[in-house]
């Protein structure tokens, strides 16, 4: 049986929070030791610089995020784990396919899209504040898969259109050059937990209602109680579907406690009770991550040995495969 290689890219914005550890960390870490899969996950850097301009923030995220997934149980004995800026081909795959991309296919990126509506519903330049790199994103997307040849994309559905112009850009190029790209496919799966924040929407740092993932116990409690909750009483029965705290407790729960925790609800929990107890069991399970990422971020030089490896793993890998696209494309010595 064919190896299947699963590709997934974390963008270094901000410091993860548990919506990120349910929704992505979790699911990823156990994919990587299932047999006969090929796991590549890797910092997505160079996509940081879109979003922000400030250096600091773009070193500190990336040793935050690398140091959560290390902590979370990340093997890199096992999977392939490392800085996209530490790539050099994924930027030379970026032009090469970006000369093949249509701008009419770019000029449909929702991303791209949603910034054009909003300077027009403003009255103003539809392309004000839109730099090129907003713009070519799903360009070094395509080329992050399609370096690897990776099989198999794990993405939400709002990053299932990138899956889609990664596939049009491969099959253009090879149209043009020969059979060379992998045609990826999205993999979404439907059952992982998408996390409420603390005001019962999304959790997202950009709503600024999350939970750090690796906050100190006092704080993580702190942040819990502040959930916000309806104003039935202890002894009133509550509801425990649209409940965020019922949600944030599934999440970390065994589906056993899950039961015991609805029928607890019917049974007219008090709030605080209810808050005590998610908070006890979310600490359960993270203390013992919490106590590895404090020790990974007091050593940050191993973090970086740890990416490097992986780079070089990466790199092996990427290098030759560049230098067939070049030779394909006609990049070639003219001695020969």
């Amino acid at each position: 049986m064919p190896v299947q290689r699963v590709l997934t890219g974390i963008t270094t914005s901000g410091s993860p929070h548990l919506g990120n550890y349910a929704g992505a960390i979790r699911p990823a870490v156990a994919a990587s030791r299932q047999p006969g899969v090929e796991s590549f996950y890797f910092l997505a850097d160079y996509h940081a610089l879109i979003h922000t301009a400030d250096p600091a923030s773009v070193q500190r995220s990336t040793l935050e995020i690398a140091a959560a997934w290390l902590a979370a149980g990340l093997d890199t004995e096992r999977v392939c784990f490392y800085r996209q800026s530490d790539i050099p081909e994924v930027l030379e795959l970026a032009w090469l396919l970006a000369c093949v991309a249509g701008k009419g296919l770019l000029n449909r990126a929702h991303a791209y899209k949603a910034a054009v509506d909003r300077n027009t519903a403003a009255g103003t330049d539809p392309d004000a504040g839109v730099s090129m790199g907003l713009f070519m994103y799903p360009v070094l997307m395509a080329a992050d898969i399609l370096l690897f040849k990776a099989n198999s994309v794990p993405v939400g559905r709002d990053q299932l259109q990138h899956i889609e112009m990664a596939r049009d850009m491969a099959t253009r190029f090879n149209r043009l050059y020969g059979e060379h790209l992998v045609l990826p496919e999205a993999a979404i799966d439907e059952s992982v937990a998408t996390l409420p924040g603390l005001d019962g929407r999304k959790m997202s740092k950009s709503y600024g209602n999350s939970i750090p993932l690796f906050a100190p116990a006092a704080e993580m409690k702190k942040r819990i109680f502040s959930i916000v909750t309806d104003s039935r009483v202890p002894g009133q029965a509550k509801d425990s579907e649209g409940s965020a705290l019922f949600a944030l407790y599934r999440a970390f729960a065994t589906p056993e406690e899950t039961a015991a925790m609805r029928a607890a609800f019917a049974a007219g929990i008090a709030w605080g009770k209810a808050k005590q107890v998610v908070f006890e069991r979310i600490e359960a399970a993270l203390a013992p991550m919490r106590s590895r990422y404090e020790s990974l971020m007091a050593d940050p030089a191993q973090i970086e040995q740890r990416l490097l490896e992986g780079a070089a793993k990466a790199r092996a890998i990427a290098a030759p495969f560049l230098g067939e696209l070049r030779r394909a494309v006609g990049l070639r010595s003219v001695g020969t």
